[in-house]
């Protein structure tokens, strides 16, 4: 038996997940966790063989816990599932240390399958996350999403929910000074002047949560 931990901020999805992998015969869930502090002391107590893993997480994002499995225990597979923007999460994650990332609307037996053939050596990525050439132009502002670290981006989705630098701040476990400085480079490297730029910009570029 394969051992996974679950990490999702929804107990519905996280209880359909362990239902269709233990249903499998071939996982075993150890662990689950709703947060990213959670999350982490949970695998490090577990040392599962596998994680399965959101990147919309309270309090620490899944690719910012990914950077620190990454360096902790590199040997632990992780498979993102995530509703978000494929085109853009996708190269993130796989850049964070990911073996896999599966959109959250696929089947049950997609993400059994996609499991197993992380745990088997293969990579599960979208074609868009493993294509290196120049992307499409969609925008004058498109290719800025690039230039924006995995921080920044998480900032962003959190602004653009209405929240505040304090609200931001407890969400994130980090500073209102970190927030701040965030904001700041955002509209510098988005070229814009305005919250309300900000927020139409996430939207146009289906980033906002």
């Amino acid at each position: 038996m394969r051992t996974t931990v679950i990490v999702d901020d929804h107990p519905a999805i996280r209880l359909a997940v362990r239902s269709a992998l233990e249903s499998s015969g071939v996982f075993k869930v150890v662990g689950e966790a709703d947060n990213g502090p959670a999350a982490l002391s949970v695998i490090r107590a577990k040392l599962p063989a596998l994680v399965i893993l959101d990147l919309d997480l309270p309090k620490l994002s899944g690719l910012e816990l990914m950077g620190r499995l990454r360096v902790s225990n590199p040997d632990i597979h992780v498979l993102v599932l995530s509703a978000q923007q494929e085109s853009v999460f996708a190269a993130r994650a796989l850049l964070a240390g990911a073996s896999g990332f599966l959109s959250k609307s696929e089947d049950l037996s997609a993400i059994v399958q996609a499991a197993r053939s992380v745990l088997a050596g293969y990579s599960v990525f979208p074609k868009s996350a493993l294509f290196a050439g120049p992307r499409p132009p969609s925008g004058a502002q498109a290719g800025f999403i690039d230039s924006l670290s995995d921080r920044e981006v998480t900032v962003l989705q959190y602004l653009a929910r209405g929240l505040s630098n304090k609200e931001v701040g407890e969400a994130l476990q980090i500073s209102n000074k970190t927030v701040s400085s965030c904001k700041s480079r955002l509209l510098e490297k988005l070229k814009i002047s305005t919250m309300v730029e900000l927020v139409d910009f996430a939207r146009a570029h289906r980033l906002a949560l």
